[in-house]
């Protein structure tokens, strides 16, 4: 005879009467439902961290203190780090199987990475901002130039005008050139390809390489010297352009090869050529993604110096014409001024770097507020007219349902009725 193993809450039930079908025990309640809870921190979690750092931190003060000639705050960061993640292993292993043991220490790895990083940029910041806050604060930095300042001149006296507008007109003409250059050598890599795709992008790669004293050396020699031009901002913009467009071109080709073929099919199969597929399906598509690739170049772009330095010499003047004379930009500024051996000096520079930081993140937010929408999107604009002009068919499709002929006028003969007067039919719901 052979036993059947029943689980423990089938085998404590009593066996009930058989029933009519032949049913032998009473089915067993069901069990409570037990919530699984995903993600989120718990307190073990907490308590985990907070043990493994704090033993971490005594165990490496007492390395560096009292047992090995370690020095330095660098070299006890690192420790620290080190016995904190080998701490948190224990710990964990303490309480949690291996699975969860490795997998909250990958968690712990992710979130301290993502903390590093956004501790290194505000510190960056906050250093910048300290430094630079007492010459910031004075509306003179953005409201003067440093034509009619000395060295030994208060902070008062002064400021940045010259390099603000220089920057923002060399990054907006280098933009203006780089962009449509880099875009179109994208679609030309990744839509049209042939024979000289592949030369065309071992280029690309390779300029993106290139110092960026190499792209000043090169419009100095072949603009400034070869063709009698002047130093300038536009000099220096094409200085920019040159480092802008490699990035811009690699950056767009990745994004452009990510759009779905099937949509380029779907739109061959309707008669497009392939001109207005890449103007009406690709580039849309990629939209945001070219956006990106924009913000990349000019970030490269509006923060170089030694081709600035080569291309448009340095004035302490305010000038706005980037075609003529020369034309400082923030960075040179910062260059300049950051070395001398004057604190007021020292603090303007400062302050010119945290107004290189706003530019460049109002240049950043201005960028993903335009293109950041999803391909397929509509506009505000764009849904208002839709809008309008539902409405508008809507009035019309009511307004033919009743038209002026459902209420005819009865024809009466000539001079049966005086002069005027011209009787209506009254139709029924009608008065």
């Amino acid at each position: 005879m052979t036993t059947l193993d029943l689980p423990p809450a089938a085998a404590s039930e009593p066996a009930g009467p058989a029933g009519p079908a032949g049913a032998g025990a009473a089915p067993a309640p069901p069990r409570p439902e037990i919530r699984v809870r995903l993600g989120g921190v718990t307190r073990e979690d907490v308590f985990t961290v907070a043990g493994s750092l704090v033993g971490s931190l005594a165990l490496n003060w007492m390395l560096y203190e009292r047992i090995l000639p370690f020095s330095g705050a660098f070299g006890f960061l690192v420790c620290w780090y080190l016995l904190f993640l080998a701490g948190y292993f224990v710990l964990g292993r303490l309480q949690w199987g291996g699975l969860m043991v490795r997998d909250r220490l990958v968690s712990v790895v992710a979130w301290s990475s993502g903390l590093l990083v956004v501790a290194l940029i505000a510190d960056q910041i906050g250093y910048v901002a300290s430094r630079g806050f007492e010459a910031g604060r004075h509306l003179n930095f953005f409201t003067e130039s440093m034509e009619r300042t000395a060295a030994l001149s208060p902070i008062t006296s002064g400021g940045a005008l010259n390099a603000i507008v220089g920057s923002l007109e060399q990054l907006g003409l280098a933009t203006l050139f780089a962009v449509p250059l880099g875009i179109a050598a994208a679609i030309f890599m990744s839509e049209v390809g042939g024979r000289m795709a592949r030369p065309v992008r071992t280029l690309v790669e390779a300029m993106t390489a290139l110092p960026s004293i190499v792209a000043g050396l090169f419009v100095l020699g072949v603009v400034i010297i070869t063709l009698g031009f002047d130093k300038s901002g536009f000099a220096a913009s094409l200085a920019l352009t040159v480092m802008m467009m490699p990035i811009v071109t690699r950056a767009a080709e990745v994004v452009i090869r990510l759009v779905p073929g099937t949509l380029r099919e779907a739109s061959y199969a309707l008669g497009g050529s392939q001109w207005r597929t890449v103007w009406n399906v690709v580039l849309p598509t990629a939209r945001p993604g070219l956006v990106t690739a924009v913000v990349l170049g000019m970030a490269r772009g509006i923060g170089e110096t030694s081709p600035v330095l080569l291309t448009s010499g340095f004035t302490s003047q305010f000038n706005a014409d980037p075609f003529h004379e020369h034309q400082v930009s923030l960075p040179l500024y910062i260059w300049n001024y950051v070395k001398q051996p004057y604190p007021d000096m020292i603090a303007r520079a400062f302050a010119a770097g945290l107004t290189l930081m706003v530019l460049v993140l109002v240049l950043f937010v201005t960028a993903r507020v335009l293109g950041g929408r999803r391909p397929g999107e509509l506009t505000r604009r764009q849904r208002r007219r839709i809008d309008r002009e539902a409405r508008r068919a809507e009035a019309s499709a009511r307004a033919g349902a009743h038209p002026a002929a459902a209420h005819p006028t009865v024809a009466h003969p000539a001079g049966a009725h005086p002069a005027g007067a011209h009787p209506t039919v009254a139709l029924p719901g009608h008065s």
